[in-house]
């Protein structure tokens, strides 16, 4: 077992996301791995648990990637966005505060931004994997 403070966990700030081939930089985020992906004796699926804070007016531009992801919403209020992926059309908008989940399947194009323009928001993402390595190498 491990026990820990979240605050003794470092912070890293989120740099560029790729969608298509393209990147875009993350504007005031930063994200604290909670846990790492990775099978236990157990045999349990490959996993990890992240703690994002965005700043305010921060946000994570359109991207995706292989792996699902479900969302808690800690404090704050997110614009979350869906697009579709042929047109990167948007195709949802939800307005999503303290308290509210929002699960995102593989591949699906997504970003999200801070509300707030003087608070930061916070929100938890659990991602599972099958190619762990590939979402935290080593």
């Amino acid at each position: 077992m491990i026990a820990m403070k979240s605050a003794d966990v470092e912070i890293g700030q989120v740099g560029a996301v790729r969608y298509k081939g393209e990147s875009s930089h993350a504007t005031h985020v930063g994200v604290q791995w909670l846990s790492k992906v990775g099978q236990d004796a157990e045999g349990s699926p490959a996993y990890g648990l992240r703690l994002f804070t965005v700043g305010p007016a921060g946000e994570i531009p359109i991207h995706n990637h292989t792996y699902v992801q479900t969302m808690y919403i800690v404090s704050g209020k997110f614009e979350c966005w869906a697009f579709d992926p042929d047109t990167d059309k948007m195709i949802d908008k939800r307005i999503c505060g303290q308290g509210d989940m929002v699960y995102i399947p593989s591949l699906e194009p997504h970003g999200m931004r801070n509300l707030s323009e003087t608070e930061p928001g916070q929100f938890l993402c659990c991602i599972c994997t099958l190619d762990a390595p590939a979402v935290c190498p080593g």
